[in-house]
């Protein structure tokens, strides 16, 4: 007989700042992820927005708000149900906050992407990503 735990929702930031998204290098690949946009489990009573809110400041230490949500989907290499939600920088400095999740961060120009994510992005993500950053 086979266990199978069910991952909780994943809600994640799309951050664009000065014509660059942030993205984050995991301590630990997650298959084949290693990096990401910044984070993480939506907690009980919590909306997908909130979520991304509170993740940004826990591992990266930014202060955003959010613009919209852009989609979400069951992600295709992890199983997981994630909602992305672009997010604006109200203040601070990106930094690797959470050490324990986190090894680096960065901030990636438009035709970078593909070398931290050679899968490509959800489709959502990427149509906003194409706009915000063509800006």
């Amino acid at each position: 007989m086979t266990e199978t735990t069910v991952k909780p929702p994943v809600s994640t930031a799309i951050i664009v700042h000065e014509g660059r998204v942030l993205m984050a290098r995991r301590r630990e690949r997650e298959g084949k992820l290693l990096w990401a946009f910044p984070g993480g489990g939506i907690e009980a009573g919590e909306t997908p927005e909130e979520a991304a809110v509170r993740e940004v400041a826990e591992e990266v230490g930014l202060e955003v708000a959010v613009q919209q949500v852009l989609g979400d989907r069951v992600h295709p290499q992890s199983g997981v149900h994630m909602t992305y939600v672009a997010c604006t920088v109200i203040s601070g400095e990106a930094s690797v906050v959470d050490e324990e999740e986190l090894a680096e961060v960065l901030w990636l120009e438009h035709g970078q992407i593909p070398e931290y994510v050679p899968w490509g992005l959800f489709d959502k993500v990427q149509a906003y990503l194409d706009e915000a950053l063509a800006a």
